[in-house]
């Protein structure tokens, strides 16, 4: 069974940059696609970067340009890498798959808190 282990989070000024990780038990490589995804409070959890195995990347329009996820196979992590951060990229950033291309989603982990204030 997947595990997910995500960590990196924490305050950070506006303009910043954090590096997220999320560590998948088990082999990465198996699996086709890895995404980050962020839920503010009152807020539903919305899908922010995915990685397809081949390494093809995709962006929701409030982070692109700015974001960039990435996976290394022999780590069994996925990355994800904010620059320029925003007070609205405040929230709880999670890792699992991808519903378009997988039936069903892993075990949620814990996430991961990032807070962007003054």
């Amino acid at each position: 069974q997947v595990q997910l282990v995500e960590s990196g989070g924490g305050l950070v000024q506006p303009g910043g940059s954090l590096r997220l990780s999320c560590v998948v038990s088990g082999s990465i490589s198996s699996i086709y696609v890895m995404g980050w995804y962020r839920q503010a409070p009152g807020k539903q959890r919305e899908l922010v970067a995915t990685i397809l195995r081949g390494g093809s990347t995709n962006y929701a329009d409030s982070v692109k340009g700015r974001f960039t996820i990435s996976r290394d196979g022999a780590k069994n992590t996925v990355y994800l890498q904010m620059n320029s951060l925003k007070p609205e990229d405040t929230a709880v950033y999670y890792c699992n798959t991808d519903l378009r291309y997988e039936l069903r989603y892993f075990a949620w982990g814990q996430g991961t808190q990032v807070t962007v204030s003054s």
